[in-house]
């Protein structure tokens, strides 16, 4: 009886006559607002605009035809000649315990030029400078490869425009001291196009000639081609980099 009882009630709730009908949902209306076109009411007022002023901007310093350094068309040097060999170091041009000599002194600016190319082995028989004195009798030295090789020390190309040479005419240059002379002012590092240190003699009396970059051996006769010196000799003859600056309106004269 049990059974009969929930299969009659089984049968009253799932069969479809059992279950509710669903209503069907209704939606409200949905009204869409209109909008009047807009409208845009000029500026009632004057806008002006800030006038930008005028801005002069002054130059550090202004270079003028009479303040820059006149070119070496015109540089000339007369005098005798030393000549050296290869691989002329900065050692035995100025030997490291004469370092402590301060080139800003006059007086030991003058001592320093007193031991340049002291340096030198003895199969150099002339020297540069004779002993007890300060300045040398040869105005130009004549050297071969990498002159000015070594340590960097600005002392070099210093002790020798203080003893009184005014150019050094190489094969080639170490580097560092073609850039310490064309900064201190103190010698022009002229290149050869030939070995000229295997065709002249020291004693020789020679001319260099910036402008024609020509070397003229007058106890030989012999005429040599250099290189020009380009920018670097206003450099130089303006007395060194700082010099220079100062000439061109680079910076402030002192």
């Amino acid at each position: 009886m049990a059974a009969s009882l929930s299969q009659a009630l089984y049968a009253t709730f799932t069969s479809p006559a059992s279950k509710p009908s669903a209503s069907p949902i209704s939606l409200p209306s949905i009204k869409i607002p209109t909008f009047s076109p807009l409208t845009v009411k000029p500026l009632s007022s004057t806008f002006t605009p800030n006038v930008a002023r005028a801005i002069t901007l002054t130059p550090h310093a202004t270079s003028t035809p009479s303040s820059i350094p006149s070119d070496t068309s015109t540089t000339t040097f007369h005098g005798h000649c030393y000549v050296v060999g290869d691989n002329i170091d900065t050692d035995q041009i100025i030997p490291a315990e004469y370092l402590t000599l301060v080139p800003s002194n006059p007086a030991e600016y003058e001592q320093l030029g007193s031991y340049a190319l002291i340096g030198l082995p003895s199969s150099y028989a002339t020297r540069f400078i004779e002993p007890n004195e300060t300045k040398t009798k040869y105005s130009v030295v004549i050297g071969g490869a990498n002159f000015g090789c070594g340590s960097s020390r600005e002392h070099a190309p210093v002790a020798l425009g203080a003893a009184g040479a005014k150019a050094v005419v190489a094969e080639s240059y170490a580097r560092i001291f073609f850039r310490n002379s064309v900064a201190t002012g103190e010698v022009y590092p002229i290149e050869s196009e030939v070995r000229i240190c295997e065709e002249c003699r020291t004693g020789d009396v020679v001319t260099v000639d910036l402008g024609e970059s020509l070397l003229i051996n007058h106890t030989t006769g012999k005429e040599y081609k250099l290189k020009p010196i380009g920018d670097a000799g206003p450099v130089i003859e303006a007395g060194g980099i700082f010099a220079y600056a100062r000439k061109t309106g680079m910076i402030p004269s002192q």
